[in-house]
């Protein structure tokens, strides 16, 4: 037996497996990393956060990244370049952060890595009828297990589009594995640069939802990098409450054909950019709007979108909300959450005993260990046309 396949084969026996989980997500801003013990797979999953780090980009990096970043039309020789390069500057960071937590690399079963997303284009969004769903992340995981000397699983989301489905969001399957209760519904909200949210109803035998709502940070962020341009976001809101809500601004910001696509869908900085704000300026005459009444309006753009996908399937039901990502540390944004679901009780997913910065890092820990380890068919929860039961490219460091 090859001795890579024996290695993997002696990691899927074990009882409990360590997985550095690894998030890269559309606000550019570093590498998530979550050091996690998973014990079993499926509905028996149990995750121990080890360790958590973020680890910033420089200013280089960054616009790397932002060179071929949601755009149509970008230098082909430049992508190649980046898919390799990406995997290397994860690489040494990884290598870097367990010596700085005295974690020797033998230590480590597996590496799940979500690579960087450079372009997200359903159908609902390129609408050329030929061609299906599709998606990209780059970070190759061939040059991550070689430079880190760790099997790596990486590009999860192409599975999920081949059964079906739209590749995003793949909150998803964590979530159910980690969280659901029975004769408790929950929702587990994630806002990054998009939002999406988990609905997990308190019977089974109900329909569990996972979709996008729209956008998350990606627009304010964009909108601070732009025009305040020593920040890299709107920390604590401080410019936004400054602000007024144009309300001509934000129905014209919620005229898209998104909003009334069918759930469960799915989204990204190619449709919610700075061009998208533009043009809702112009439509509601409101191009001289103050910056701070800018960003108090795209702030109360994305509260919206969230309050309103989350009201139409919980119906003004009673229900806990648990929220993780970077906008729940914007205490505007979450006000008007609480302002919008007042029947709802929003609290971090730390009830849960999940920290809410490493959420994401963590759910692709679990879905590596799901793809080594696990037994289980997941399409009742998939939205797949066809059952997923692996996500993830297998990559080994010889």
């Amino acid at each position: 037996m090859n001795q890579n396949i024996k290695q993997l084969y002696k990691i899927a026996q074990k009882g409990k497996r360590h997985i550095l989980g690894l998030m890269s997500g559309t606000s550019l801003d570093g590498l998530d990393m979550a050091l996690c013990e998973i014990k079993n797979h499926g509905q028996k999953t149990s995750v121990t956060l080890l360790h958590f780090e973020t680890a910033l980009y420089d200013e280089d990096f960054k616009t790397e990244i932002k060179s071929v970043f949601s755009k149509k039309n970008i230098d082909l020789e430049k992508l190649c370049l980046l898919n390799p390069w990406i995997a290397k500057k994860h690489a040494a960071i990884i290598n870097r952060t367990l010596k700085k937590w005295k974690i020797k690399r033998e230590e480590v079963d597996l590496i799940a890595s979500h690579g960087q997303t450079i372009y997200h284009a359903p159908k609902s969004l390129h609408r050329q009828q030929k061609f299906g769903n599709a998606t990209l992340q780059i970070g190759d995981g061939d040059h991550l297990a070689v430079d880190t000397g760790i099997i790596t699983v990486s590009d999860f989301r192409q599975k999920n589009i081949a059964a079906g489905a739209e590749g995003a969001p793949l909150a998803l399957y964590g979530d159910y594995l980690l969280f659901s209760k029975e004769g408790e519904d929950r929702v587990l909200l994630n806002i990054g640069g998009i939002a999406n949210f988990t609905y997990l109803p308190a019977s089974k035998k109900n329909k569990i939802l996972c979709t996008d709502t729209g956008p998350g940070n990606t627009m304010m962020d964009a909108f601070v990098q732009k025009y305040y341009t020593e920040k890299n976001f709107d920390e604590n809101a401080a410019i936004a409450k400054k602000g007024n809500i144009h309300h001509g601004l934000l129905a014209a910001l919620k005229d898209n054909d998104f909003f009334i696509h069918p759930y469960p869908k799915t989204t990204g900085p190619e449709l919610f950019n700075l061009a998208y704000l533009e043009k809702a300026l112009k439509k509601s005459g409101s191009k001289k709007l103050l910056n701070e009444d800018i960003l108090a309006t795209l702030n109360k753009f994305t509260a919206d979108s969230i309050a309103d996908a989350i009201n139409t399937h919980v119906k003004g039901r009673k229900i806990k909300i648990f929220i993780s990502g970077g906008g729940m540390h914007n205490p505007l944004l979450v006000q008007h959450l609480r302002d919008s679901m007042p029947n709802c009780i929003i609290e971090s997913s730390k009830k849960l005993g999940i920290n809410p910065d490493a959420k994401e890092a963590i759910l692709f820990a679990v879905l590596a260990n799901e793809c080594v380890a696990g037994e289980n068919n997941y399409k009742i929860m998939s939205h797949a046309a066809t059952p997923v039961i692996a996500m993830g490219k297998i990559s080994f460091p010889g």
